[in-house]
């Protein structure tokens, strides 16, 4: 077995790039996924390290040595930060030419021919779920008897058969060992989850057909693949134990709820273990479902509503309609289910009105906290497509973020072009947070917590300082 280190490379001041975010860019607030993917991989591997370069704060300079420690590296990259990864990938080789390096993620899953010519200093790309694909290479076995990889071959680029998707997902080891391993979980933040938490996948794939989502279109696929309920309930039963500062696990499967039976399982043995939990939700579970999560420990739901217009719901293939998403909020709101709303500004469809109908719909709906995104149109989804063969996209399509990590609006329609998407973001920020109730909500919060006021305030100072950074780019 090689030698083998798995890196999420140094980046923007703040960027969370990992292969858990949904955006990959510097956010509002400091806030870090944990690397899941890549410590999937790397509980594969025997003896392998895992190096998340951004939330510790980490350098070129600090992660170089390890070139000189190990055979193989693995580099997760993503569209945003390709360039700056490919960088450090030439760096890594110049102190180590004898290194084999290899890129992973949705980047080079759909674009691996492109991605393999940016370097000569990029040996092989994985595409599809790349766990034991990787596994492989770190075995020594030949890239070409290796199904879903793409290497250089003199001046021809070869692309093995993909590989099969992964059936049987109890196969993949527990993440967790990696984590308390190599990680530190006081790196990971999120404004609205618990400090310090833990996140990590219970399945793969999502049943939407939501054109801008990445990860089902790119990596996971459509069809929702999942572990045992016993298999999860016994990685949780560890991390108390484990991990005793953490307040709570967030199962950042694309839709955990798709499969209701299942949550509902799930939910229950989390009762039982007495470990607070989150999720991700779409706005469709029916209260009865709601009611037993929330009764065995659910404290919050990430829920995309992305548009309060409905006509934009269905240009995106969201499934769902608003009115329904207004009853499911009123059943969390009535069993006392927090929510962090998620709306995106600059979906196909868009206008001046539009936006402000989306606002008014946050403000009704009115969750605990709430992120506002751009359209991002990531190379391999539907929506990407839409931009290219409908012209919304520059020239350059390929600067999904600025100089400093801050995500940049792209798609420019007729009637609403790209500063206008832009500078709604602000627009959208201000009209939620800014209003008296809400203030007085927060103010609340922090007088009932001195912990809460210390981390408020210091979110606070961040998001100023991100919206005053935004308005002078």
């Amino acid at each position: 077995m090689m030698r083998t280190l798995f890196l999420h490379p140094p980046s923007y001041q703040g960027f969370d790039g990992g292969a858990a975010s949904r955006y990959q860019a510097k956010r509002e607030v400091r806030s870090f996924w944990y690397p899941t993917w890549l410590a999937q991989v790397a509980a594969i591997v025997p003896g392998s390290k895992l190096v998340d370069a951004p939330p510790a704060d980490l350098t070129l300079s600090d992660v170089l040595p390890y070139a000189r420690d190990y055979e193989l590296a693995v580099l997760h990259t993503s569209s945003p930060s390709f360039t700056g990864d490919v960088k450090v990938a030439e760096a890594l080789k110049r102190e180590n030419p004898a290194l084999k390096l290899g890129f992973v993620g949705a980047k080079v899953a759909v674009e691996p021919e492109t991605s393999l010519l940016a370097s000569e200093a990029i040996d092989f790309v994985a595409r599809e779920e790349y766990d034991f694909t990787i596994k492989e290479v770190a075995e020594g076995k030949p890239l070409t008897e290796i199904d879903g990889i793409s290497f250089r071959d003199g001046d021809r680029v070869v692309h093995t058969p993909d590989r099969a998707i992964l059936e049987d997902m109890d196969r993949l080891p527990y993440v967790t060992p990696v984590y308390k391993r190599d990680l530190d979980v006081n790196h990971y933040y999120n404004g609205y989850l618990k400090h310090p938490y833990l996140s990590l996948y219970t399945g793969r794939g999502c049943r939407s057909r939501c054109t801008f989502c990445l990860w089902p279109q790119t990596v996971g696929g459509h069809r929702y693949r999942t572990r045992s309920v016993e298999n999860v309930l016994t990685e949780m039963a560890a991390v108390r134990e484990m991990f005793p500062t953490v307040k709570e696990v967030f199962f950042d499967d694309d839709t955990l709820t798709d499969d209701r039976r299942r949550v509902e399982e799930i939910a229950l043995g989390m009762g039982k273990l007495g470990l607070a939990w989150c999720c991700n939700a779409k706005a469709n579970v029916p209260y009865d479902t709601l009611k037993i999560m929330k009764d065995n420990g659910l404290r919050l739901l990430l829920v995309g509503y992305e548009s309060g217009n409905q006509q934009i719901l269905i240009n995106i293939k969201k499934g769902i309609r608003v009115e329904r998403a207004r009853q499911f909020t009123k059943d969390c709101r009535d069993l006392g289910i927090t929510i962090h709303g998620t709306f995106i500004v600059g979906l196909p469809g868009e206008t001046r009105e539009t936006i402000q109908e989306t606002i008014k719909f946050a403000k009704e709906m009115n969750p605990k906290s709430l992120q506002v995104s751009i359209a991002a149109p990531y190379p391999g989804t539907a929506l990407y497509q839409q931009a290219k063969e409908n012209g919304w996209l520059p020239e350059d399509d390929s600067t999904l973020i600025d100089e400093h990590g801050v995500q940049t609006a792209m798609l420019s329609y007729p009637n609403l072009n790209r500063t206008e998407i832009y500078e709604s973001v602000e627009t959208f920020y201000k009209q939620f947070y800014f209003r008296a109730g809400k203030i007085a909500e927060m103010s609340a919060e922090m007088l009932r917590s001195p912990q809460v006021m210390k981390r408020r305030l210091r979110e606070g100072v961040e998001f100023v300082g991100f919206i005053r950074n935004r308005g002078s780019a």
